[in-house]
């Protein structure tokens, strides 16, 4: 289609001669990069996609119903095809009487290995069953901020249907997994007009018989919800209104620089950190507003953005309307103390018998009034994701919080998430880190040809 839009809003790329001659696992593929290619429509790693496609069996030599669905611990973004799981839909099916209940929604991730077709090794997610109960040939799950924005209101209900009445539906948090799975599928059923559902608290499935018309629909969704947002909060002041003056940026850097080895040195003692600057105009609308802390204070409301940035984050100890950077130099110890006895303290009142053992109790998002953010994490790219994810989760908070009251999710449904089992199954088959991750290098002669050419690698 490759229209033109309005300011703002997502611009919808299909090309029909693009697509002309693709199968329909090569239509979901490109589907998938042009969703993933806008962080609007969901962020790094964030949201799936699938197909229902008929294939031979090699086996029996029949046609058979195949569910193409994004793997775990892809990016819909970058996927290319062997990143996605592929299952028999017969096999999906007959899981149902399997199923003992809720209490044991998890076991179900072992069966999913025996329903996979043609003997694809690319693991299937915890999300598989989301996919696969919805009768509908082609699904997109994303994570758009203006959906979460709604997702994360207080009355996120009554918001869905003002906002798309009858063709989006909702329904209440619930964790990821076989359970909410069922949910979909009784929800499709008992609403067969439906065009998608908006999850309490987590974001957006939409469904369609055509690959092209479900990336049309789920585009048209979203910016359905950026225009009502923009009509909505227009002349109101985000978060609150301005309590501080962002600093020049020179200066803002400067500030950054003098924090950032310090903080590394106090939150590296376990492994090896490296930290992101961040202080674009999201980032610094928000330290610099009178509601910065208390909303902070509430955590985030997706999974995908605490998995990435923790609960909640560290507020730095400065006032730029009168710096004074020895002074939160010589305060940052003490705060970054008092923000590993907190989470130490959560762990404590949240945790369950089977609990994986505390993780690292130290903060990876740092607020600095009039500066921006900064976060740390194993490596650089890590590092500058967190901050990404933390960024929508401040677009969340403004969308939400300009048109209701924000919520982040309850403190214990957050641990069961940090600390699932599943969770910790899969953070237990990540790659070790290579020799130099964490390491900070200088590279001398970097004017050079062999020296500049080994600094960009």
């Amino acid at each position: 289609m490759l229209e033109r839009t309005e300011a703002g809003r997502l611009a919808n790329r299909w090309d029909s001669k693009t697509a002309e001659p693709m199968s329909e696992a090569e239509l979901l593929l490109y589907r998938s990069n042009l969703l993933g290619a806008d962080k609007r429509v969901t962020n790094y790693g964030g949201g799936n996609t699938s197909a229902k496609v008929m294939q031979k069996d090699p086996l029996t030599g029949e046609m058979v119903e195949v569910l193409w669905v994004k793997g775990s611990g892809g990016d819909v973004g970058t996927i290319k095809m062997d990143g996605f799981a592929t299952l028999y839909m017969d096999k999906l099916n007959a899981l149902k009487h399997l199923y003992r209940g809720v209490d044991f929604e998890d076991e179900m991730v072992g069966y999913l290995p025996h329903c996979t077709f043609n003997l694809n090794t690319r693991a299937a997610s915890i999300d598989t069953p989301l996919h696969a109960y919805v009768p509908q040939k082609h699904v997109d799950h994303m994570h758009p901020d203006a959906i979460i924005a709604i997702a994360a209101s207080e009355n996120s209900r009554e918001l869905t249907r003002q906002i798309f009445g009858d063709d989006i539906g909702w329904l209440p948090w619930k964790r990821p997994g076989y359970e909410l799975g069922l949910w979909l599928e009784k929800f499709c059923l008992e609403n067969p007009g439906a065009k998608g559902v908006v999850l309490e608290s987590h974001g957006l499935f939409t469904w369609a018989d055509t690959a092209e018309a479900c990336y049309s629909l789920t585009i048209d969704i979203i910016n359905q919800a950026i225009a009502w947002f923009e009509k909505t909060t227009a002349g109101k002041q985000a978060f609150g209104g301005p309590e501080h003056t962002a600093l020049p940026a020179t200066e803002r850097r400067r500030i950054a620089a003098a924090l950032m080895p310090r903080i590394r040195g106090m939150v590296s003692g376990n492994a090896r950190m490296v930290g992101h600057f961040e202080d674009g105009e999201a980032v610094l609308e928000f330290v610099c507003s009178r509601d910065m802390e208390a909303l902070a204070a509430l955590g985030t409301s997706c999974p995908d953005h605490f998995l990435r940035t923790k609960i909640r984050p560290l507020v730095v100890a400065f006032d730029p309307g009168k710096p004074d950077l020895d002074a939160t130099i010589e305060s940052l110890m003490s705060s970054v103390e008092a923000y590993r006895d907190e989470y130490a303290a959560y762990y404590e009142r949240c945790r369950r018998d089977d609990s994986p053992a505390i993780r690292d109790p130290n903060a990876i998002v740092y607020l600095v009034p009039g500066v921006g953010m900064i976060t740390f994490a194993k490596d650089k790219a890590t590092a500058r994701i967190s901050a990404e994810f933390y960024t929508n989760a401040i677009n969340v908070m403004r969308g939400a919080s300009g048109v209701s009251t924000y919520c982040g999710l309850p403190e214990q449904e957050a641990f069961d998430i940090e600390y699932w089992l599943l969770e910790e199954a899969k953070l237990s088959r990540m790659p070790k880190p290579k020799s130099l991750a964490g390491r900070i290098a200088i590279v001398t002669g970097g004017a050079g040809g062999i020296g500049s050419a080994t600094a960009r690698r």
